[in-house]
């Protein structure tokens, strides 16, 4: 695609590309092998000396169409889907890290990837420090260690809502010699693109925004191909040199701008096999070709959701970046203009027992595992999501006893908040 086609023409056009008489349309490919008549070629697949498709656990076309267009919106050079947002994390990590390894992340992440991070892939011998994203650079930067390999961070954070500063990430990060990994399922590239602001590396869960129907689980990983690997040789050794499963082959020498993906497709998933099926891959495509139609919709309604429940009585307090009031406006300001996401976090007046019967309450919104589709809905994420995390934990990450996870759907707004009104005043 061509770099003067905006955003909502992306969405649309970008990934799939039609030769004459083929179909319009992006097919599903759901084959799990592709012919071919010559031995040699297919050794020379295996090789990764000739591009091909030759099994569905490396990649497939129906994939690749989806994750070109992924990787266009976020104005990266190469992509991949995984089977969910968990496998991206960790595929972004583990594809440069190894046992005895160690990074920093921001102690505000979603619940499953703080435990993916601090209790899972220690057991794999790869060692993690969480850091106050608020704190200053001098502070954030004694986490690092001679072994520290990146830092990850969420562009807004699921479900604090912590704001990050890219910038400021991006400075430490840089200043160290490592990426700075950034998590933008919430924004998505419709509001933000980190790479703009410094990052090297970006994922997704594509189960929410993208997929926008909670139809597919499913991730992406994208690179910037700005990180230059080879001026750090000794500290990503994967990268720079020989892999020996591909007969010594080198990625940076030989995919440049291309060996942070081809790595982790070529040896990553080969070995762990998280792929996204290529039914989900279409449907996702369907997702994302409405995408810059509906995430205004979504903070448009959540702007005029956070203003009723910042003015309602028995609200306590609320967390919503688009708020003049909210430490993070300035933040949000500044990396997304054109609105954040439409998540907002609440807390009621009352016990934890009250948060639970107001839920309860609900009508029209429902208590579901999920967040950021058409549908409204709500989660106690200390009863649910991070119930993993003791009182400590759940504080270090951001989520009080008492926050209520709202995400705001496509529905009128004025239903919206009639369901909530009925629920917050029996």
């Amino acid at each position: 695609m061509s770099d003067n086609y905006r955003q909502e023409t992306i969405c649309i056009q970008s990934g799939w590309k039609p030769k004459n008489g083929e179909p319009r349309i992006l097919p599903i490919y759901q084959s799990t092998t592709f012919k071919y008549d010559d031995s040699d070629q297919m050794g020379r697949l295996f090789d990764l000396e000739e591009n091909g498709y030759f099994y569905t656990r490396l990649q497939n076309p129906t994939n690749d169409a989806v994750a070109a267009k992924i990787t266009e919106l976020e104005g990266g050079v190469a992509g991949m889907l995984t089977s969910s947002g968990q496998a991206a994390n960790y595929y972004a990590i583990f594809n440069i890290c190894e046992a005895g390894d160690h990074f920093v992340c921001s102690s505000t992440v979603y619940g499953g990837t703080f435990n993916l991070f601090g209790v899972t892939m220690k057991k794999m011998g790869i060692d993690c420090t969480f850091v106050d994203p608020d704190a200053s650079e001098e502070e954030i930067g004694k986490a690092f260690r001679p072994n520290t390999k990146a830092l990850f961070a969420e562009t807004i954070a699921n479900p604090a809502l912590v704001v990050v500063d890219i910038e400021k990430f991006a400075r430490i990060t840089h200043s160290h010699g490592v990426p700075l990994i950034m998590d933008n399922t919430f924004p998505t590239p419709i509001n933000c693109q980190p790479f703009k602001w410094g990052a090297d590396i970006v994922t997704h869960s594509t189960t929410k925004y993208m997929d926008g129907h909670a139809m597919c689980v499913g991730g992406c990983i994208v690179d910037s191909g700005n990180f230059d690997w080879t001026r750090y040789p000794d500290k990503f050794p994967g990268l720079t040199q020989p892999d020996e499963s591909y007969h010594g082959i080198v990625y940076t020498e030989r995919f440049g701008k291309g060996a942070y993906i081809t790595k982790a497709t070529a040896q990553v998933m080969r070995d762990l096999g998280s792929i996204q099926s290529p039914q989900n891959a279409f449907l996702l495509n369907v997702g994302l070709e409405t995408l810059h139609l509906r995430v205004p919709r979504h903070c448009e309604n959540a702007q005029k959701v956070a203003e009723f429940l910042n003015g309602h009585e028995r609200v306590a307090w609320v967390n919503f970046a688009g708020l003049p009031d909210n430490p993070y406006h300035a933040l949000a300001q500044k990396y997304m203009p054109k609105g954040t996401c439409g998540v907002i976090s609440f807390g009621i007046k009352g016990t934890r027992e009250e948060t639970v019967a107001f839920m309860d309450r609900l009508k029209m919104i429902a208590i579901v595992t999920h967040v950021a589709d058409a549908r409204t809905c709500v989660l106690h994420p200390a009863s649910h999501t991070h119930r993993q995390l003791n009182d400590e934990q759940l504080l270090e990450a951001g989520v009080k006893p008492d926050l209520i996870r709202l995400s705001i759907g496509l529905e009128h707004v004025d239903d919206i908040i009639e369901d909530l009104k009925q629920a917050l005043e029996q």
